[in-house]
């Protein structure tokens, strides 16, 4: 099966330049380059003899540092048909439950534990009922403002999504966060459904608790196969994206599964690891030209 390689630089940040692609393709002896971008992205065409692994590495070796992305993936099925996404730290900037502890001066020490749950060196159910547990008492009515003052979308949100969602692709946002937050980051970015954690509300306040079973990574593992099987859909014509280790089941069966801006542990596993780009990355990766994004 014919591969292509794709070279991926941040958009605010167009410093992907003809020479880069050039070296690039001289490295894996690839077709010459076509630009989905200028400045941004371009693939190079690998004949079905090709290995993804070495042509990687290869590249990775002969672009030396450069602050390029690399997707290296088959072009059987490139444009996928369904999209999973984590919300914190991957389709928002921030980490919504470490936003909620600001309010009660908490932050430091949430997001602490944020941190290493997502690191995978806590478990991360545990993790979350302890956070929950310190927010207890917290007024509801905050909610809109935190997400108004406190939440941004994550450079390429809307446009990744939006795009998709014109080309036919069922976008789902997954999330380990709460549903407060997600349904409305799935309203404003135009995602098809949203599945987070509940919060027990007693009285206009927080409980301090959340309601089980919580989503975890092993429900976003099944929600992506529950929505596959529905779809009628191959697992290669999958898309899952995430940063950290409760991510890392889901990431690791999509048919291309992408660490953003990720923890080691996903980093190291994922298909693509974006580092340099904006979340339009993933759609350079799968062979869509800028001038088809809807924004």
């Amino acid at each position: 099966m014919p591969i292509v390689a794709t070279l991926i630089a941040n958009p605010a940040r167009p410093e992907l330049s003809d020479a880069l692609a050039e070296t690039a393709r001289r490295a894996v002896g690839g077709g010459a380059p076509d630009w989905l971008a200028p400045g941004i992205a371009c693939d190079i065409a690998l004949g079905a003899d090709a290995d993804r692994t070495t042509v990687r590495s290869t590249i990775v070796e002969a672009l030396a540092g450069a602050p390029v992305d690399l997707a290296v993936v088959d072009t059987l099925d490139r444009r996928k048909k369904l999209f999973l996404a984590d919300m914190d730290s991957t389709m928002i900037e921030q980490e919504c439950i470490d936003e909620l502890a600001a309010e009660v001066k908490l932050k430091d020490k949430v997001a602490a534990i944020t941190e290493a749950a997502m690191r995978g060196e806590l478990d991360f159910a545990g993790a979350l009922r302890e956070r929950v547990a310190l927010l207890k008492g917290l007024d509801t009515t905050l909610f809109k403002r935190i997400i108004v003052e406190r939440i941004s979308l994550t450079p390429g949100a809307r446009t990744l999504v939006r795009t998709m969602r014109a080309n036919g692709v069922h976008c789902a946002l997954v999330s380990g966060g709460f549903t407060v937050f997600t349904q409305e980051i799935a309203r404003i970015v135009g995602f098809n459904e949203h599945h987070a954690n509940r919060l027990v509300v007693d009285g206009g306040r927080l409980s301090g608790h959340v309601v089980e079973p919580i989503l975890g990574a092993e429900a976003k593992l099944n929600r992506l196969r529950a929505l596959r099987d529905r779809l009628g859909l191959l697992p290669r014509q999958t898309l899952a994206v995430g940063d950290g280790a409760n991510d890392l089941m889901m990431v690791e069966e999509a048919g291309l599964g992408v660490a953003y801006h990720a923890k080691p542990t996903l980093a190291e596993a994922a298909d693509i690891r974006i580092d340099h780009g904006d979340l339009t990355a993933l759609l350079y990766a799968q062979g869509y030209r800028q001038s088809e994004f809807t924004h």
